[in-house]
């Protein structure tokens, strides 16, 4: 699952009470390691945190894909933005996770002006990766974060592979 646009620390609270009104406490994220460590590492892991060490030079993906593996079942939430500032392009990390692991992408929405949160059928990766990011970008460029202006909206235009 990824969820956009992150444009603010609001987003990961109000993501956790849309996952726990809809029930979704089996949705689990990914975190920075920092996140993880001293008295704050126990509420994060407890939420259905994973640290992730962004400077180990181990596979990124490959690490992800196998949590898929290890579970038989595990829903992963992610920004594909990666970062709460405006971005020129999402990241890819998502998508190959997704590939690898051979698991669907669900896009899920939250409309910071509409105070609404939707969520699109899912979808496995194509052959055809910038259709796929075509098909992601035309979902969120509507959607309105807490921060507008860092939205999605001006990738429309651009290019995003």
């Amino acid at each position: 699952m990824i969820v956009a646009p992150h444009t603010s620390a609001w987003d990961f609270v109000i993501g956790l009470a849309i996952r726990s009104v809809l029930r979704l406490t089996h949705v689990k994220y990914l975190g920075k390691a920092e996140l993880f460590q001293g008295r704050f590492g126990f509420f994060f892991r407890r939420l259905g945190g994973y640290p992730v060490d962004r400077f180990n030079n181990k596979n990124m993906v490959d690490q992800v894909a196998e949590l898929f593996d290890q579970h038989e079942t595990f829903v992963l939430a992610l920004s594909p933005e990666g970062t709460r500032k405006k971005v020129d392009r999402l990241r890819t990390g998502f998508y190959h996770i997704a590939k690898k692991a051979n698991v669907p992408i669900v896009m899920a929405a939250m409309d910071f002006t509409k105070k609404e949160a939707w969520f699109s059928e899912p979808f496995l990766t194509s052959d055809n990766e910038e259709a796929d990011f075509r098909k992601i970008i035309d979902f969120y460029a509507p959607v309105q974060g807490k921060i507008p202006e860092q939205g999605l909206a001006h990738l429309k235009e651009s290019s995003f592979v």
